[in-house]
Parts: structure tokens; sequence; C-alpha cells
């Protein structure tokens, strides 16, 4: 799959090639040229990159969001759905071996 690439006048000026690198990147970029990555969330490509690499899910909650900040903040609300939505999932297969 190909990583998404953050690009500055052409330059490209960051890699992801995962929802963890992109945090970073986003991150990373967003402290020193907000306005790329504010445009890469306008123009809507990370969102259609998420879609690309399968993850819809973390698309519809960055669907919308112009600004670096909050596309931080969504990303780590998706992390934390995750969390949980795993956490349970153990339970759930633990207490299911428990009365069988």
């Amino acid at each position: 799959m190909e990583p998404f690439y953050f690009k500055s006048y052409e330059k490209v000026v960051g890699t992801a090639h995962n929802v963890q690198e992109l945090e970073k990147e986003i991150a990373r970029i967003g402290a020193t040229d907000p306005a790329c990555v504010n445009w890469h969330l306008e123009q809507g490509h990370i969102v259609s990159w998420l879609k690309y690499i399968g993850n819809n899910t973390l698309a519809e909650m960055l669907k919308g969001v112009k600004d670096w900040r909050e596309a931080l903040a969504r990303i780590r609300d998706y992390y934390a759905i995750q969390q949980k939505t795993t956490t349970s999932s153990k339970r759930k297969w633990k207490k299911a071996q428990v009365w069988h």
C-alpha cells in the first residue's frame, strides 16, 4: 500500500505508513507548519488515504476536520475506542470460556 505523503509546496515533508505514524507526523508537522496539515485535512486527503488503507472508522471520525489539533484529538479518541472494544471483546471471550 502507498504511504501518505505530507507535501508542502510540492516538497514531501513527512510520510506515514499507518495510523501511528500518521498521528506522529500530524503532531510533528502541525507544530512547525500547521497550514500544511490543515490543507491536507481541508482537501480530504487524509480521509481518502484512511479509506484506502481500510480504516473507515477513523476516516469517518476525521471527516470535516480542518484543524490539525482537532485531528490529533480525534485520533486519540479513536485509540480509546479501539482500546475499549478490544478489552470488552477479551472479557466476553473469557466469560464464554468459563461457561463452557
